[in-house]
């Protein structure tokens, strides 16, 4: 996974472009549910790749656990 943020923030813009609006007659909920999650798993990996698996023990607050 790369830690580029350009690259992340192309990857996300490429899920997202094709979702269609929320209300739209043609709105499928799985569909956008699906590339809602494919992007949130994108920042979860991009995340984990400079943080480490699980965050590398630091609590949320930001001080350690």
């Amino acid at each position: 996974m790369t830690t580029d943020p350009d690259q992340i923030r192309s990857e996300i813009t490429s899920l997202l472009a094709t979702l269609p609006e929320p209300d739209a007659a043609d709105g499928d909920v799985e569909a956008i549910a699906t590339r809602l999650e494919q992007a949130h798993d994108v920042l979860v990996q991009a995340l984990e790749s400079v943080e480490g698996p699980a965050g590398g023990g630091v609590a949320p607050s930001g001080f350690g656990g």
